[in-house]
């Protein structure tokens, strides 16, 4: 690229009052050694219950390069995610978490591949600073997906990355409700190319990622990518019937020439292991069909309550959307 790119930087926050001052320290630092301009930093509030929204909105009224979007409510990370991108301005988008283990000074690196003719400059997560099971937990996790999905999706890879402009385009036309913004980024295509990197531990603060919700993210990875559980349930299915004549075949054969007597306990057994079966693929038909479900009822991803910028050319401050607003 021959001429510097506006940089804008989307990050969703959420009750990270700890947090604030130390990443708008960092993050406007790295937009004050980047060339060109005019760059902005996009926070989004995702409905904090602490002072969080009281530091963003003194920093958005004190500096013009940074846009606040107020959600009504905790609308989740990805959503968060996706109501930045629907903001930004900038030529190129970086998106990273607030809490500071995605490091702001390696936006530069991200432009450097972008300067090289990349749209998407994701980073795969080396050297985690979790606690075993659950460095093992997204092993495992990154691997299945990788294996069912339809789509090549990289390893290890989270939402930190650099986005091109024509990138985000298309991520704003995806209606998905149930998001899964890093497998939507490499459905997309255009070049993509992944850089190792530190994962680096929390700056302050408790992670907003229950087990529960962790899990939530990775079921809407799989169900969203892959309908191979689906076909899973097929196979499976066609095995036990094959299991069932073999056992209605052993059965005659011992009744007729063995003289024994029908086996109760292996009669409970077989019931119980093919109800089961049963009920588990029921329920992953019901992941699919409720997912349709929340797809035809068409509600907008997020509802936001105002948004914050100053107009960079005076001293006055605007607040848009002074009601509430549905955003898609």
């Amino acid at each position: 690229m021959s001429t510097a790119p506006r940089v804008s930087l989307a990050i969703p926050v959420f009750n990270e009052e700890a947090v604030v001052p130390e990443l708008l320290r960092r993050t406007t630092a790295v937009l004050d050694s980047l060339p060109g301009g005019p760059h902005e930093i996009v926070l989004v509030d995702d409905g904090s219950s602490d002072r969080t929204l009281q530091l963003l909105e003194q920093a958005a009224e004190a500096d013009p390069r940074i846009v606040l979007v107020s959600l009504s409510r905790n609308f989740g990370h990805q959503t968060a995610l996706g109501a930045a991108l629907d903001q930004v301005s900038g030529d190129v988008a970086v998106l990273l978490d607030g809490d500071l283990q995605d490091p702001p000074e390696a936006v530069p690196t991200l432009l450097d591949w972008y300067r090289q003719g990349y749209d998407v400059v994701y980073v795969r997560r080396t050297n985690r600073k979790e606690s075993w099971w659950l460095r093992a937990c997204y092993y495992l996790f990154y691997r299945l997906l990788a294996a069912l999905s339809s789509v090549q999706l990289p390893l290890d890879a989270g939402d930190f990355g650099l986005m091109s402009r024509r990138v985000i385009t298309e991520m704003r036309r995806m209606p998905e409700q149930h998001r899964y913004l890093r497998g939507l980024r490499t459905w997309v295509g255009f070049r993509q190319i992944g850089i190792p990197m530190e994962r680096s531990a929390r700056h302050a603060g408790r992670t907003k990622y229950s087990p529960l919700k962790l899990l939530k993210l990775a079921s809407d990875g799989i169900f969203a990518f892959s309908i191979a559980p689906l076909r899973a349930a097929a196979v499976l299915g066609a095995g036990a019937i094959s299991i069932s004549f073999l056992f209605a075949f052993y059965s005659l054969y011992a009744k007729l020439w063995m003289h024994s007597p029908q086996g109760f306990t292996a009669l409970i057994l077989a019931i119980m292991f093919f109800s089961g079966l049963n009920l588990f693929f029921l329920g992953i038909i019901g992941e699919y069909v409720g997912r349709v479900y929340e797809e035809t009822k068409g509600r907008p991803h997020y509802v936001v309550l105002k948004i914050i910028r100053r107009d960079a050319t005076s001293s006055r401050t605007e607040k848009d959307n002074p009601e509430a607003v549905a955003y898609r």
